[in-house]
């Protein structure tokens, strides 16, 4: 009788295990070798860990449950309750979701991350008026130019099909006088094979994901900005969790923002230096393009500031302090 009793109470406490057990479907952008989704799925790892499984987040990577310009709409409608993306994808929404892509306002990344100081709790005020909750931010390396000729003056982009990926992007490919087309990482390599585009600004890390030695020959590490990838999450689905299940995920976001920063900065030369092994010249900008390029950059500033009005104002003066 005691062991049926004890059997029992065993059935019983499994059943309310499992009850409160639950999985939340979690889109994350880049391919698996990225550090980006590495620290998506270590994060994820870190919140199974801290509730004793009772919220497990499956990590379906490189875009495969809602492309880029999809996830945050896909959060907010709860088609997945959490989910990575660029936030420069949102500069069309309001301008201070693309403060991290003002070309050479914040080239370095101790510039970046005391930008991105100076404006998280707006982003994450903005976020949240729009029912999705900031669970952490995570940089990208600086941003160069990659082509298939080389590039000795502006001359060189005249005309030229650029690859961009947000408005930021296309607005400095219109200054620089080439004509931007949007094209989304995965389609990268088809892009170029197909001569829809000649060049394109991004990382190392999608230099190396995209395996960029096979379509084009030289890399200018312009560091022109640091670009944020954010993960957000359903403000009602994260208000149902219990308190710690709560408490646990943004816990998580802590640790995953500070390793996120860690790991661009320790990984940018190592993948820097993988498109020079692969057979890249990989060089720094010419004088002549880096200061017009530098013109640009103060032309978009003073854009930005404009668009942004005076959060924007406030962004800039917090972050020039």
């Amino acid at each position: 009788m005691k062991l049926q009793l004890i059997a029992a109470s065993i059935a019983a406490l499994l059943c309310t295990t499992t009850v409160h057990a639950e999985t939340w479907n979690m889109s994350a952008e880049q391919p698996d070798a990225n550090y980006l989704t590495q620290n998506v799925r270590q994060f994820a790892a870190d919140v199974k860990t801290a509730t004793d499984g009772k919220l497990d987040f499956n990590v379906q990577s490189n875009s495969v449950l809602l492309k880029r310009p999809e996830v945050k709409r896909g959060v907010q409608q709860g088609i997945v309750p959490i989910g990575e993306f660029l936030m420069s994808a949102l500069g069309n929404e309001d301008a201070i979701f693309e403060v991290d892509s003002v070309p050479f306002l914040a080239s370095s990344f101790d510039a970046s991350e005391k930008l991105w100081k100076a404006s998280r709790e707006q982003i994450a005020q903005r976020l949240d008026k729009q029912g999705v909750v900031l669970v952490y931010g995570s940089p990208w390396p600086p941003q160069g130019i990659y082509t298939k000729t080389p590039v000795t003056s502006m001359e060189g982009f005249k005309g030229a099909k650029f690859r961009a990926y947000s408005a930021s992007t296309s607005r400095m490919v219109t200054l620089m006088g080439a004509v931007p087309a949007t094209i989304q990482t995965a389609e990268v390599p088809q892009a170029f094979a197909t001569s829809v585009i000649d060049m394109m600004i991004t990382s190392p890390a999608t230099g190396v994901d995209t395996q960029a030695w096979d379509y084009v020959k030289y890399y200018y590490d312009a560091q022109a900005f640091i670009p944020q990838a954010i993960v957000v999450a359903n403000k009602r689905a994260l208000a149902k969790l219990p308190a710690d299940q709560r408490q646990a995920v943004m816990d998580a976001g802590k640790r995953a923002e500070a390793r996120g920063w860690a790991s661009a900065r320790d990984l940018t030369a190592k993948l820097t230096q993988t498109l020079a092994s692969k057979g890249i010249s990989v060089q720094p900008l010419p004088a002549p393009v880096a200061a017009e390029l530098a013109k640009i950059g103060n032309t978009m500033t003073d854009e930005w500031s404009k668009k942004a009005g005076p959060d924007g104002v406030k962004v800039l003066e917090a972050f020039r302090r």
